[in-house]
């Protein structure tokens, strides 16, 4: 399963509040992911250089069709500049129709607590997926 461990973009300041996304991501066929994976790689490298990142992981299981993101910014506004930026927004777009199921879910933190685990994020995406359904 390879993994991108999380890296740190930015250190947030001392008591205050992050802003935390996870997602997790099914494409309809063997045949998307090596698409997916490399169009995640960009987005992946977007993140670094995001005004307003903190930090980002992700988890691939190509075996399973399933990609997982995990990422904390400083505000909701800077996660959607992101999401709206090319490459993201371009590659959100072209892969909208190779997509099974996605579930997403968002939370604050202290900014002490990052990195955020991936239990927790699996957990909430669990929690969010059956709410949803």
């Amino acid at each position: 399963m390879p993994t991108l461990r999380w890296t740190t973009v930015s250190t947030p300041a001392p008591d205050t509040e992050a802003f935390v996304m996870a997602s997790r991501l099914e494409v309809r066929s063997f045949k998307d992911v090596p698409r997916f994976f490399l169009q995640s790689l960009s987005a992946w490298k977007q993140v670094s250089g995001a005004p307003g990142a903190y930090g980002a992981s992700l988890i691939a299981q190509p075996l399973k069709r399933t990609f997982w993101t995990l990422s904390a910014w400083e505000d909701k506004e800077a996660l959607y500049t992101y999401a709206r930026t090319e490459p993201h927004r371009s590659i959100m777009n072209g892969l909208r129709p190779t997509m099974k199921d996605s579930v997403f879910t968002f939370w604050q933190v202290p900014s002490a607590d990052l990195p955020i685990a991936w239990p927790d994020a699996r957990r909430r995406l669990a929690e969010q997926a059956q709410s949803t359904s």
